[in-house]
């Protein structure tokens, strides 16, 4: 049985898009920069599009789970003390919450994504 409520929702890419470059004090190397096109969101605690970024490297921590689908270009992720991780078009990944590390853009790249927090 279905809920008459529920709604099917498409993940086009389409849609207003928030450009801007990566937080001075966060970057590694490069100028990297972004672009945001949340096509869903629910409950404040999901949320589902598409993240692009251009080439360049930066620390992040993760409080959130995310998995994320590679539709485009070369990325890195390298957890303190360990080892560079390296995800292609076509690859998907989760990161876990407690992830802290540094995100490297080798190739302009684009990754759809679906987040709790």
């Amino acid at each position: 049985m279905t809920d008459a409520g529920a709604r099917l929702v498409a993940i086009t890419g389409d849609g207003g898009a928030v450009v801007e470059p990566i937080a001075a004090d966060r970057i590694v190397e490069g100028a990297p920069t972004t672009e945001l096109i949340n096509s869903y969101e629910l409950a404040d605690h999901t949320f589902v599009g598409e993240w692009a970024a251009t080439p360049g490297a930066w620390r992040v921590s993760y409080d959130e789970w995310e998995f994320c689908h590679m539709l485009s270009g070369v990325c890195e992720l390298v957890p303190d003390g360990g080892e560079p991780r390296r995800f292609v078009a076509g690859d998907s990944f989760v990161i876990e919450p407690g992830f802290k590390g540094v995100w490297r853009v080798l190739e302009p790249m684009r990754k759809r994504y679906v987040i709790r927090l």
